[in-house]
Parts: structure tokens; C-alpha cells; sequence
């Protein structure tokens, strides 16, 4: 059984629908699709929890795969609240439900290993090549950022995509002191640079398993992280899979076209059974 965990909102359905499609298309093994969510709508109005028609939805693109797939939705607006309502990151450019994954270690319903995706990931091959990765004395592994190992040091990592050890995290408490970090103190891409502050037993694993660039022959993942374009003059591009016509024309990748022509249309399918009801 693979272990995936996703975090969001219900707006991060799209991604989170482009994303299981694509684990479906590739991997034939059962996967257990780990949603973490809360309702926060006393911060935004937007901050509405992702709900059980979208985790069965998920759940039945999973199943078209293998029929012991599941998707099981972890409501953890208490245990948010209890530990980081109010920090200073919540005024960053992301949103608190970012900051999920740094309470996983304290969700008792999470296996001891789980490989953590953001919904802006896609598949490009057997979520097992990840998954079943060894982590025998590491907290977690991970890519090295695109950018950051430029700017904040070599081994600076990025956290979009994570497989994570944790059982060993429970008896560290790494995971709980990157969480408290980011409690108490501004940071700069606050969930990324706190992992990478935090937890030191990291095993850096090849760029194909968290791709930001471009997909190449042996990706893995492909992460349409924002990306810095320096010509003709800076400035910086966040194309998300969801956005069709962009990744085409502008990305001009067409490897992912029997996924998004899916995508497509199964979202117009939920929009019309939404206007008959």
C-alpha cells in the first residue's frame, strides 16, 4: 500500500483531481490518499474545508486503478488551532493550510511513512519508485530547491514534495520544533525553510523525483512550482497544471495532454451535474 498526502482547501480540488488522475494513470499498486483539511473560515471566507463529495470523487478516480484505493479526509482545524491559529505566517503569500503538513506527526490516523505532494504535482511515472525508497536512519527525503540551494545554501530543499519518515519524526520531534518555529517567528517561505532549518537527517534524493523545471525522460514528478524568468526583464511565472492552455502554449509541454484532456472533461461533467441539481 502506497500512503499519499495531499493538504488544502476546497479550491485545491482541480489540482488535487489532475494529481490523483495522473498517480491512477501510472501506478497500479493500492494507494491510500491522505487529505488533511480544515474549515478556517473565521480567517477567510475562501478557507472552506475540502468535503466528502470531493474526497469520494477522488476516491473513484483512485479505485479506476485499483479497487483497494481509497482517499480518507483528516479534518485538523482543532489541532491547528491548538498549535499555530494566529502565527505570523498566516499573513505570508500562502495560505495556513501549507502549514498542515507540519502537524502530520501528530495525526495518529498517518502510517509511519507517507510521501507528502502538493497539488500542483503531477505523475509522470509509478508513484512506487518514490514511495518505496528506503528511509532507514533519515527523518525524510527530499530535492534540493530549484532556486533556494542558491540562495540559502546547498542543501536547502523543497518541501512540495516530501516522502517522510514518520515514525522516527514522532521520536525526534523535529517535525514539532519546525511547527513551533514557524509559531513563533516570520519566516520566508515558512513550512520549506522550517523543515530545512529543523530536520537534518534528510536524504537528498535526485532531481527526476521532484522535477521544477521541465519533465524529462526519467521524471517522476513534475511540480509546476513558480519559476523565476530572468529575460526579457525579471520577473517570476506560476503556471499550475490546472491552467490548460498555459501549459501548452507557454510551457509548450504536451506529455501531460491525455491527463489534462481528462481533467477537462470530467470537470465539465461535475459542472453540469452541479447546475441540474
Amino acid at each position: 500500500m502506497i500512503s499519499l498526502m495531499y493538504a488544502g482547501n476546497a479550491r485545491v480540488f482541480d489540482g488535487l483531481l489532475i494529481s490523483c488522475l495522473s498517480v491512477a494513470a501510472y501506478t497500479k499498486e493500492a494507494v491510500t490518499a491522505y487529505l488533511l483539511t480544515m474549515d478556517y473560515t473565521e480567517k477567510n471566507p475562501a478557507y472552506t474545508p475540502l468535503t466528502e463529495e470531493q474526497r469520494a470523487y477522488l476516491e473513484e478516480v483512485l479505485r479506476e486503478a485499483n479497487p483497494d484505493s481509497r482517499a480518507v479526509l483528516l479534518d485538523l482545524g482543532e489541532l491547528y488551532r491548538a498549535c499555530l491559529a494566529g502565527n505570523p505566517n498566516e499573513q505570508s503569500s500562502y495560505t495556513p493550510y501549507c502549514l498542515l503538513r507540519l502537524l502530520a506527526d501528530r495525526v495518529e490516523e498517518l502510517p509511519g511513512k507517507v510521501l507528502y505532494l502538493d497539488t500542483d504535482t503531477v505523475l509522470c511515472r509509478d508513484a512506487g519508485e518514490l514511495f518505496h525508497i528506503p528511509l532507514d536512519g533519515y527523518e525524510l527525503a527530499a530535492v534540493r530547491d530549484r532556486y533556494g540551494k542558491f540562495f540559502f545554501g546547498p542543501n536547502y530543499c523543497n518541501s512540495g514534495v516530501l516522502l517522510m519518515n514518520l515514525e522516527m519524526l514522532r521520536e525526534t520531534g523535529n517535525l514539532a520544533r519546525a511547527c513551533r518555529a514557524c509559531r513563533d517567528k516570520k519566516i520566508f517561505l515558512p513550512d520549506q525553510t522550517a523543515i530545512c532549518r529543523c530536520i537534518k537527517r534528510r536524504k537528498y534524493l535526485p532531481g527526476r523525483f521532484n522535477e521544477q523545471k521541465k519533465r524529462r525522460d526519467d521524471t517522476v514528478v513534475r511540480h509546476f512550482s513558480k519559476t523565476i524568468r530572468w529575460l526579457p526583464f525579471f520577473h517570476t511565472r506560476n503556471i499550475k497544471p490546472w491552467h490548460v492552455e498555459q501549459v501548452r502554449n507557454i510551457l509548450h509541454e504536451h506529455s501531460f495532454d491525455d491527463i489534462l484532456e481528462n481533467y477537462n472533461k470530467r470537470m465539465e461533467q461535475l459542472r453540469e451535474s452541479h447546475a441540474e441539481k
